[in-house]
């Protein structure tokens, strides 16, 4: 075992840090555990969501202007952040993985598992992490590039530890837990919401609950609730400063910050591969490990 505990969050874009575990990667870097964000793409094919950033100088710029943001988003949390050099697939319309819409050729989904997971592999064994968070086997949502992520993050974590395996990507190691994000749930969301509307707020989430109740909710899958309601506020620092994606003005900040810390203090997890002994439900994703 590296004598500091350490965790990597494997994500697909700049931003999807900040919008999922942020808040548990604040409360590790204030206990000392070292975090390292892993981004697969630069987002250069992303929209521009923030409509008060929707100009067309933003567009020419924005692989350089999501890196600083990226950057910015870093400080904020206080992780390290390395970029694996993939371009963004896009989000062509009517594309899923089943469909005949075509991404572009250089997307990171088009590249094969085994070639995109190497990259990976090397920064497993030079970091050493205990524990790894990545996304469920549909993305979290069904993007490619999220898709695709979750291949190359199961991939990287059974071969990290193969000698065999990747031979000139360094030497051997084996994380010890898998953890999928497992973010917006219908519970989450109903909880939110109701707890908006008892305090007599408008809830932003009525359209979103339902069109989660239509899609299997992934609430049975949680094993693991990490409380981090003292950190939520870094979360949306490193939020903010993802300027062309998210508007400081608009959804993600609608619900006060003390009625989260009270309804919902938990960002939530599946621990779904585990090389030591833990008891379920967990509380924290170093559990077994401390």
């Amino acid at each position: 075992m590296p004598e500091k505990l350490k965790a990597m969050f494997v994500h697909a874009h700049p931003d999807d840090e900040s919008s999922k575990g942020a808040a548990t990667m604040a409360r590790y870097v204030d206990e000392g555990i070292e975090v390292l964000v892993v981004t697969c793409t630069g987002g250069e094919r992303g929209s521009v969501l923030n409509e008060k950033m929707d100009r067309p100088e933003v567009w020419e710029n924005i692989t350089s202007i999501r890196a600083a943001e990226m950057a910015t988003a870093r400080e904020v949390l206080g992780v390290r952040q390395s970029w694996l050099g993939f371009t963004d697939s896009g989000l062509p319309e009517g594309w899923t993985r089943d469909s005949d819409v075509e991404l572009p050729e250089d997307s990171f989904y088009r590249v094969p598992t085994d070639k995109a997971a190497a990259p990976l592999v090397e920064l497993i064994r030079d970091f050493k992490p205990q524990v790894m968070v990545t996304y469920d086997e549909d993305g979290g949502y069904p993007h490619p590039d999220h898709i695709k992520t979750h291949e190359i993050s199961v991939a990287a974590f059974e071969a990290a530890g193969d000698p065999e395996a990747y031979p000139d990507r360094g030497e051997p190691w084996q994380p010890s837990k898998l953890y999928y994000d497992v973010a917006f749930t219908v519970d989450k969301l109903r909880a939110l919401h109701n707890a908006m509307l008892d305090a007599g707020l408008e809830s932003p989430y009525a359209n979103w609950i339902e069109r989660r109740s239509k899609m299997p909710d992934k609430s049975a899958r949680i094993t693991t609730k990490v409380e981090c309601a003292q950190h939520f506020a870094v979360r949306d620092e490193a939020l903010k400063a993802h300027a062309t994606q998210v508007d400081p003005d608009g959804f993600w900040f609608a619900v006060p910050l003390d009625l989260q810390q009270k309804t919902w203090p938990w960002e939530t997890y599946q621990l779904v591969k585990s090389t030591v002994e833990t008891d379920q439900p967990e509380n924290d994703l170093f559990a077994g490990l401390r």
